[in-house]
């Protein structure tokens, strides 16, 4: 599969945005670790605005990233949203609810209960009406929304691959440990345009031993699923042409060459 990055959106600890975390990725700048900093979802109207969750507004300002920095209208893309839980607060939050003595539920709370709640909440913010596929795979949802992103975009069009993930709180934390809210967009194209920032060139491979070049990054790539891409980036900020692997199930892994333009 041989695919074109056109643009990125990254959120994470420590890392504010692709033009700012690059010098980090490429070992130029020093990592500091911070929470991370998700934005109001300015592009909801006022409404929806103070209904969506916080996955919400991560997939948003990851997604809104990417698009602004290629220049290219939202609303024309398909786009595929990745997510190894969902969002853990709104279901702790209903399953409260069902445990306490008056179980009357929040319509706000269950409408955005769903695993699409995201692909639903872009669709709004950027009048889009191209598709949007929402999916999981577990620890592996971000490989997983690479290849599902990057065969949309190989039958044509420009995919917007949104992948991010959230901790859950207590009790859930202690089932399904996710260390912080981490968010990344890649934007997917099978032409290359003079935006191109890389060549991908993707296959699927036996699972292997793959680490991050910066210690700390490695940190988080183990400790969020949407962090997988850490090396992915790594690599196109160093402008290295290199191979790196990315986790998807147990007996399968993606390897991907990055080729900078």
């Amino acid at each position: 599969m041989k695919l074109f990055l056109d643009a990125v959106g990254l959120r994470g600890p420590g890392l504010d945005g692709w033009e700012a975390s690059a010098p980090i990725l490429a070992g130029n700048a020093p990592y500091l670790p911070a929470s991370t900093a998700i934005p109001p979802a300015a592009l909801l109207p006022p409404n929806e605005r103070r209904r969506a969750p916080q996955t919400v507004k991560l997939a948003l300002a990851v997604g809104a990233e990417a698009f602004a920095s290629a220049g290219i209208a939202p609303s024309d893309c398909a786009a595929v949203f990745a997510s190894s839980g969902g969002d853990g607060e709104t279901i702790h939050g209903i399953l409260a609810t069902l445990a306490g003595p008056v179980r009357e539920l929040s319509p706000t709370r269950f409408h955005n209960s769903v695993h699409n709640v995201a692909a639903g909440y872009w669709s709004i913010a950027t009048g889009a009406k191209t598709p949007a596929t929402s999916l999981c795979a577990h620890d592996g949802s971000l490989a997983a929304g690479l290849l599902e992103a990057g065969a949309q975009a190989l039958a044509g069009g420009i995919v917007a691959m949104v992948a991010y993930d959230l901790p859950y709180p207590e009790p859930l934390a202690s089932a399904r440990h996710i260390g912080a809210a981490f968010g990344v967009t890649l934007l997917l194209s099978s032409v290359v345009s003079t935006r191109s920032l890389a060549r991908l060139e993707i296959e699927l491979c036996a699972p292997g031993d793959y680490a991050c070049v910066t210690p700390e990054l490695e940190a988080l790539r183990r400790d969020i699923p949407a962090a997988r891409v850490l090396p992915l980036l790594e690599a196109l900020a160093r402008r290295e042409e290199t191979a790196v692997m990315l986790e998807y199930l147990e007996d399968l892994a993606l390897t991907v060459r990055v080729v900078p333009l």
